[in-house]
């Protein structure tokens, strides 16, 4: 292709949206001359599938729910009074509260304001927040945030230890919608003992983000907490940025939450239009469909060329892989659908794994963001002429057409700076996609049973763990066979619940014998 057919080709499409200082370029996507009218009749489908989502269809039958994620930053489209009343006092109760604790009305019992936020969560619960924070959050303003996103005690560790004696200062902000996610609740438990242990009162320094009358709910209230925020149960984890879930957190970190819901509105306003050459969600559903041919034969590698967007890519890879990921379509076939997504940032990537996906496997398409103002103020030059920022350009297009030049496709996405305004836009996009993609492909984006069975499959692991611990404690010495003979499992998860209990409980240890069945496992009385 001549540099004059690749100028025209880009052109032609490009498709723009000034209000939003956004753009997406397919000029790098193969699509052939008939295989957009070729799906056309399953996009008109997928247009009237999203439509009736967001009038308020049942969208997870699993769990006869509707999905309600886009009425969240435009109230009118609810499909109620009641609803669009919950959303609008979410919004309102969000802010208000965030502006007390600013303004110091709201107090820790020390009588100083509150400095931190511990946002403590799991999945969308806490990853929606920390993608706000990395992206917008500047150091200094409002409340510096901290996350315990894991029960992990080591990293539960760390960040109560960057927090020290901060804690006192510290609002922690619990987000599960049952109350009952184990991961979710260990970390509340963990920030707990952490108070207590420096003369705290959890209590007087805790909000909820959950279901009316759940369990956490209830606790919150016998705890006498500061403040509980009702969480809807039509809305998901992975789609809950633009709720009570992302706001709470938005607002106390001094992020503008009406920007950024402003934002999203603007994007869900452009990707409700019924024709795909001027929706850009639609098209970038199109794009996955095509490189993937509808299957997920290719990873999707997201490099957002901005630091400040380093976890856009795990975000994305949470919102598409869940959503997406199903073993079977909606007609109840066997079809393993899934669209794998992977990315750090660029130019980080370059010196990383941008070798491999040049010549290596082609088994992927690139989702390049592009911000385009650098930063605020003037840049040095680090070469006569040249600044930090411009090299971060060169790279960008020196990187996609490098791809392009050895048959790997790429989409990139443009905006014209990195806000609140501009990231709502950008997960209203992506948001979108999903549901047309699902749609494409005719699978539920919006039912998890993988994830249902690895909880399953955890809390018998754990029950085994319990009885394990128990008979080994009734025992002078044991082989996990010998184990196995008392206890109703499989051997081989007996013997990794004896390996952990060897590694943390101090009153187990092991002697090693020549394989894991010769290795005997004691416990002291």
């Amino acid at each position: 292709m001549t540099p004059d057919e690749h100028w025209s080709r880009y052109s032609d499409s490009l498709l723009r949206y000034d209000d939003l200082g956004f753009s997406l370029d397919l000029s790098k996507i193969d699509f052939g001359p008939d295989f957009k009218s070729g799906l056309s009749e399953a996009c008109e489908s997928a247009f009237k599938d999203c439509a009736e989502l967001e009038n308020g269809s049942i969208a997870n039958p699993d769990e006869n729910r509707m999905v309600g994620h886009y009425w969240l930053r435009d109230s009118k489209l609810a499909p109620s009074e009641d609803i669009r009343g919950e959303i609008e006092e979410a919004i309102s109760s969000s802010k208000t509260f965030a502006n007390k604790v600013h303004s110091g009305e709201i107090l820790p019992p020390s009588g100083d304001q509150f400095e931190n936020v511990l946002v403590i969560g799991i999945g969308g619960s806490a990853l929606g927040p920390q993608l706000a924070a990395d992206a917008l959050a500047t150091p200094g303003a409002k409340l510096n945030p901290y996350f315990l996103d894991n029960t992990d005690p080591d990293g539960i560790d760390r960040v109560l230890a960057e927090i020290g004696d901060g804690l006192a200062k510290t609002v922690s902000v619990v987000i599960s919608k049952s109350g009952g996610t184990p991961e979710t609740r260990n970390g509340m438990l963990e920030a707990m003992h952490a108070y207590e242990k420096a003369g705290l009162d959890f209590g007087k320094h805790a909000i909820a983000v959950t279901g009316p009358g759940s369990r956490l709910d209830k606790f919150a209230e016998a705890g006498g907490w500061i403040h509980r925020f009702p969480m809807p149960d039509w809305i998901g984890g992975r789609t809950s940025i633009t709720g009570i879930v992302g706001l709470v957190p938005a607002a106390l970190m001094g992020i503008d939450v009406d920007a950024f819901l402003d934002g999203a509105a603007a994007m869900d306003a452009h990707t409700r239009l019924p024709e795909v050459e001027k929706n850009a969600a639609m098209l970038l559903a199109l794009a996955w469909h095509h490189c993937g041919s509808g299957r997920g034969e290719k990873d999707m590698v997201v490099l957002p060329y901005k630091d400040r967007l380093v976890l856009f890519s795990k975000y994305l890879q949470q919102l598409v892989m869940e959503s997406l990921g199903k073993e079977h379509d909606l007609d109840g076939n066997v079809v393993n659908q899934g669209i794998a997504v992977y990315g750090n940032k660029g130019s980080t990537d370059q010196h990383a794994y941008i070798q491999q996906l040049r010549d290596g496997l082609n088994n992927f398409f690139a989702t390049f963001i592009e911000v385009r103002k650098m930063r605020d103020g003037d840049s040095p030059e680090v070469e006569e002429g040249v600044n930090s920022g411009d090299f971060l350009q060169g790279f960008l297009r020196g990187t996609r057409s490098a791809l392009y030049g050895n048959s790997r496709e790429s989409v990139t996405i443009s905006v014209d700076v990195l806000d609140a305004r501009s990231l709502g836009s950008l997960i209203a996009l992506f948001e979108r996609a999903v549901t047309f993609y699902a749609s494409l492909v005719n699978v539920n984006a919006y039912h998890q049973p993988g994830v249902e069975a690895g909880k399953k499959a955890a809390a018998d692991f754990l029950g085994l763990l319990k009885n394990v611990r128990s008979t080994l404690l009734d025992s002078d010495t044991a082989t996990a066979e010998e184990i196995s003979g008392k206890v109703d499992g499989d051997t081989e998860d007996i013997y990794h619940a004896l390996n952990h209990l060897e590694a943390n409980d101090p009153r187990v240890s092991a002697q090693r014998g020549a394989s894991p069945a010769e290795d005997r496992f004691s416990a002291a009385s």
